[in-house]
């Protein structure tokens, strides 16, 4: 459920993560002073850029990056979140040198989950022993007239097993919350993993079911092969009625309102009515997300037995269990979900796996000490300035636009107007009031915070929006568009070189962070976020033609990006990426205009910076921050399940798309990277 909204919902600019080397405590501020703002070693001049711009601008990186034996791929996203991982541990040992923190505090929180998941020894000594209480649970299902009570205590957990419930803006109303179903309780990724007959996914099912055997072995589940592919043939079952991930991507599909007494006829397995009661929401509708699967569930649970209904759900609990729980349940969880379906060598060192769980389950609190110590200030003055010149750069575009009708332009005006920009760190942090965490108990910490999380979630039905909210903590590498809040978002860890450098050169920084504020900005007019209004709200606001207009531009990114073919035999999916792919084409435009609009208002026009022009280094800096190497199952999987296209065709497929590139390399017909001008891709 979860997942599903948050695809669909909160688009975000999302790369993997990966390693670096640190100059002792040296922070963040200090950092920026001495990076450069290009490096030239990373350039392959022995191609041209009409050869091929990826390798001319990163050829040299390619040839001697290599990828960190935890990691599948690796690429400026990754070497700046190394880099802020360090960063952020520093923050956290500072604070707990200085004394001062209170016993208490929500700072203090955050100290003692990452000291109860270091403390690896009472991790071992407890073994399987968190488990106990879940497992109990389970075991005391006596028949399936029990199943609601235990599939409540599990959602209560956060464990979305069958199906999942939230609490959630309103598509249509972004001045409330509503409360939200949908399926859930798959273990891999979605539904083409259970669907697609290749032999490359055939393989993965047998590796699957080979995996849960062995969790089920440790956890001394009889007849564990039998068992394991018992879950397995009922997931596949479940997995039939969810939607593909390109279908994920539409937001229309998810809205279905029904009444508590209209969902009781569709799925009679659950009393709603009590189940409501239960988990504390006081509602008489429900947006179901899909009601196809909730109309199939009382013939699915019907036809599995008791059993295998257990099965199933203590699968799901060690599975999302086992990174937190003795090593071997740890090691079998990375066997399958790191090597074979990624292609990583070693699992993360410990450190950086509890720093991303404390990330994960006290963020803010650890963020707080973060702003103090590594952003600073000019960064997000500057970039202030930044946005601001780069939304009037898009309103210019909307303008001259020559497919779209003044009505639907003058709607989009007022929608770009009226987008809120987040910079840095929140106004208002979140707290973590009543949340209780101890410094010995790693598992139950986490529990602990699942619950607070999920009742603290429900208690917001019915409530006003609270649109001060962060969807991300301060220390962490992205960026997102928020269509219910219209709002673009830049964390301060972003704010960093290779992305931002405030004492670099302009050309460098619109390349950069300027694309990516593009990047989110686009967003809000790219396939999904134009179905949402100024408001936040899901409202069709464009006329019949320009939506058919629209489709016609969206149609030919599509066509370009499923001509890429990563790895042989496995293209791009065009209709998956298309919003990444025309955020893509938009943030590059609008901040390319953006630095002319800043180059016009200087009073001479900056001169040549290591022979090249401030247009050239603005594309070297766009493909700098695309650069990536990957294995190739971590990209077989990012291909099936990832809204964003690899990193080569994100550096590359805009630019071959974009007039002033051309121009600023010199790249004619017969070139590589030449695309004859009508068949380049324009949206905005």
């Amino acid at each position: 459920m979860k997942t599903l909204l948050t695809k669909a919902l909160s688009v975000t600019l999302g790369v993997s993560a990966l390693m670096y080397t640190s100059c002792g405590n040296q922070t963040a501020k200090e950092e920026v002073a001495s990076e450069k703002a290009l490096d030239l070693s990373n350039m392959d001049t022995s191609v041209t850029p009409g050869q091929n711009f990826y390798t001319y601008a990163n050829g040299g990186w390619m040839k001697k990056a290599e990828i960190p034996a935890d990691r599948g791929r690796w690429g400026s996203f990754d070497e700046l979140r190394e880099r802020n991982e360090k960063a952020t541990l520093d923050v956290l040992n500072n604070a707990i040198a200085s004394g001062k923190l209170k016993e208490g505090s929500d700072e203090m929180k955050a100290v003692y989950v990452y000291k109860s998941g270091m403390d690896s020894a009472t991790i071992e000594k407890l073994g399987t022993q968190p488990l106990a209480p879940f497992m109990t649970l389970i075991d005391g299902l006596k028949s399936k007239d029990g199943l609601q009570a235990v599939l409540t205590e599990l959602h209560k957990s956060q464990t979305d097993v069958i199906f999942g419930p939230s609490v959630f803006q309103d598509l249509k109303n972004s001045e409330i919350q509503s409360f939200y179903i949908g399926y859930g309780g798959l273990g891999l990724p979605n539904k083409d993993y259970y669907t697609k007959q290749d032999s490359a996914s055939e393989v993965t099912r047998e590796q699957y079911v080979k995996h849960i055997t062995n969790m089920f072995n440790l956890l001394t589940i009889p007849n564990a092969e039998k068992a394991a592919q018992q879950v397995f043939e009922f997931e596949n079952a479940l997995a039939q009625f969810n939607l593909t991930p390109v279908e994920e991507r539409d937001p229309t599909r998810m809205y279905n309102l029904r009444t508590v007494a209209e969902l009781q006829k569709m799925c009679k397995v659950i009393n709603w009515e009590q189940y409501l009661k239960d988990i504390n929401v006081p509602t008489e509708t429900v947006i179901v997300t899909h009601p196809p699967y909730f109309e199939v569930l009382d013939d699915m649970i019907a036809k599995a037995s008791l059993e295998t209904i257990q099965l199933y759900l203590k699968w799901h609990i060690v599975h999302e269990a086992a990174p937190y729980l003795s090593s071997n349940f740890v090691d079998e969880s990375f066997d399958f979900y790191g090597k074979k379906m990624r292609g990583l060598e070693e699992n993360r060192p410990r450190w950086k796996r509890v720093l991303g769980t404390t990330n994960g389950l006290v963020g803010f609190a650890l963020g707080k000490l973060y702003v103090q110590e590594v952003f600073p200030e000019e960064a997000k003055q500057k970039a202030d300035k930044m946005v601001a010149n780069i939304k009037e750069a898009f309103a210019a575009r909307i303008k001259g636009v020559d497919w779209m009708t003044p009505e639907t332009k003058e709607k989009a005006l007022v929608k770009l107007e009226a987008f809120n920009v987040k910079i840095g760190y929140p106004d208002k942090w979140e707290t973590y009031e009543g949340l209780e965490i101890s410094k010995d108990a790693y598992f139950q910490n986490i529990v602990n915070s699942s619950k607070f999380q999920f009742a603290k979630n429900m208690k917001e039905y019915g409530k006003p929006v609270d649109k001060t909210k962060w969807g991300m903590t301060p220390q962490t590498v992205n960026a997102y568009y928020h269509p219910l809040y219209n709002e673009i978002v830049f964390p301060a860890a972003i704010l960093q070189p290779p992305f931002y450098n405030y004492q670099a050169d302009e050309a460098v920084n619109y390349g950069g962070i300027g694309a990516v504020i593009g990047h989110e900005i686009s967003h809000g007019f790219d396939d999904s976020g134009r179905r949402f209004d100024a408001h936040g709200e899901m409202k069709d606001w464009w006329t019949s033609g320009d939506d058919e207009a629209f489709k016609g531009k969206a149609e030919m990114v599509v066509k370009q990006y499923n001509g890429y073919e990563p790895i042989e035999g496995l293209h791009i999916n065009g209709e998956l990426t298309l919003g990444e792919n025309i955020a893509d084409l938009g943030g590059v435009a609008v901040a390319y205009d953006g630095l002319q609009r800043y180059l016009s208002l200087q009073p001479e026009k900056p001169g040549n910076i290591d022979g090249f022009t401030p247009e050239q280094r603005f594309f070297l800096s766009w493909a700098t921050i695309w650069r990536t190497k990957s294995r190739e199952e971590a990209l077989r999987t990012q291909i099936q399940t990832d809204p964003h296209s690899p990193g080569q065709y994100r550096a590359v497929g805009p630019l071959s798309d974009f007039d002033p590139f051309y121009t600023a390399f010199n790249i004619v017909e017969g070139d590589s990277m030449y695309v004859a001008p009508a068949e380049r891709a324009k949206v905005w």
